[in-house]
């Protein structure tokens, strides 16, 4: 027997992502407390939501070079020691400007935590069971921890007020990062924890650039003038205003709009999430079964600029002010047909640009969290002008419809594309 502690770190680590997005999810559902508590409007509101991107797109940027500095160890307990105490005093606030500056500082917190994992990843699991460890984490993790948020956060806030999530999601992840510092190692080679028959598999699997540190001069030209990784980056912004937009307004879409009390704003808000989560993972099936029927990096783009299109085209009903049921059905379908390309984008950054994977993935990521930055707040003024969430949601139709239009028809193949052995060892790097 091998042994099998390798999966008691990825646990960990899924656990770690799990209570990172409760985090971020958490004040979408305080908004009728805070508003209220705080005076403050719908455009303040949106600036508030759009904060912790500010952060998490600074830090995303600077946290690989951290990382390769400290060490795994001391990078992810720091980063998850940090969100975790910030958490814990966005429940002390008592301004708009104390409010957003906690929040810019909880996304800073949070930016070095993927590359983080994902080093962490590339050293403790041989190449072949990689994409099974980072579909859990990265696939599953993210849309499932936003279906069960929901209903947990709300009720927390029901019986204990709004800022209780706040405290117990910062404790629960201290206490995490007490766990990561008792079990993990930066590597599994030598570790008393990890049988000898263990570490002799995982070393099998690890190649040079996963046990020594290379660094690459950035050719920043060559990725501003990729035309593959424009697009994609258009894309990516594109899914990312309605996932962030969902993220921090479906809840007060609920109360403003079919004026649903905390707990059934909880409850409303699982389905779109738990479409996403079935999405996410069949998204990657079906990428995979394209690509092994035409190899080529056009079976991920025209997979991409259906879905965008399909997600688009969803929202198009919810301008016309359906029913509760309505709008929750909409508003799963667009958020399910995004979510399908949600294990796909890090797959055609590095397609697009294969001699410089770690920046063209940087580059796709700047463009997430850009969305996260402009997404909260542009709806948030939008909505405080208009006094309607619709033209919220005609931005996230117009940009699904023209990045569709990008992957469809202006993207183009490219040949000498990377095997997916090299493909996955490159992701997690």
């Amino acid at each position: 027997m091998k042994g099998k502690f390798r999966w008691v770190i990825v646990s960990i680590i899924a656990l770690t992502i799990l209570i990172n997005y409760l985090d971020r999810s958490a004040l979408g559902f305080a908004n009728g407390a805070i508003t209220k508590q705080f005076n403050i409007n719908n455009a303040e509101w949106g600036l508030i939501g759009s904060a912790f991107s500010i952060g998490y797109l600074i830090l995303s940027f600077v946290g690989s070079p951290i990382i390769d500095k400290i060490g795994v160890k001391k990078a992810l307990s720091l980063s998850a020691g940090l969100w975790s105490v910030f958490s814990i005093l966005t429940a002390f606030m008592g301004s708009f400007v104390s409010l957003f500056l906690v929040r810019v500082l909880l996304g800073g917190s949070e930016g070095p935590a993927f590359p983080a994992v994902s080093r962490a990843i590339s050293r403790w699991l041989p190449g072949k069971e990689r994409g099974k460890a980072l579909g859990m984490i990265v696939g599953f993790g993210v849309p499932f921890s936003l279906m069960i948020g929901g209903p947990i956060i709300t009720q927390l806030m029901e019986s204990l007020g709004w800022k209780s999530p706040f405290v117990i999601l910062g404790t629960l992840g201290l206490i995490l990062v007490g766990i990561w510092l008792w079990l993990f190692k930066d590597s599994p080679i030598g570790y008393h924890r990890v049988s000898p028959q263990e570490q002799e598999y995982i070393k099998s699997g690890l190649v040079e650039e996963e046990t020594t540190e290379h660094v690459k001069k950035v050719e920043w030209k060559k990725i501003f003038t990729n035309k593959n990784l424009l697009i994609s980056a258009f894309g990516y912004f594109s899914w990312g205003f309605m996932f962030w937009g969902f993220m921090y307004w479906l809840p007060g879409i609920l109360s403003q709009v079919y004026h649903l009390n905390i707990v059934k704003v909880g409850f409303f808000t699982v389905l779109p999430w738990a479409v996403g989560t079935v999405a996410t993972i069949a998204g990657g099936l079906i990428a995979d079964k394209l690509y092994k029927r035409k190899p080529g990096i056009r079976s991920r783009f025209n997979l991409i600029g259906v879905c965008l299109l399909l997600s688009g085209a969803s929202l198009i009903p919810i301008m016309f002010n359906p029913s509760l049921y309505g709008a929750i059905t909409f508003i799963s379908l667009g958020v399910g047909f995004g979510m399908v390309t949600g294990s796909i984008w890090w797959i055609v950054a590095i397609d697009s640009a294969p001699d410089q994977p770690a920046a063209a993935s940087g580059f796709l990521n700047a463009a997430f969290a850009l969305a996260g930055i402009i997404a909260p707040t542009a709806m948030g003024f939008a909505i405080q002008i208009t006094g309607s969430f619709s033209a919220g949601f005609g931005v996230m139709i117009v940009l699904a419809l023209l990045s569709s239009i990008g992957f469809l028809f202006f993207t183009k193949e490219k040949q000498g594309s990377i095997s997916e052995e090299q493909r996955i060892k490159t992701i997690v790097q």
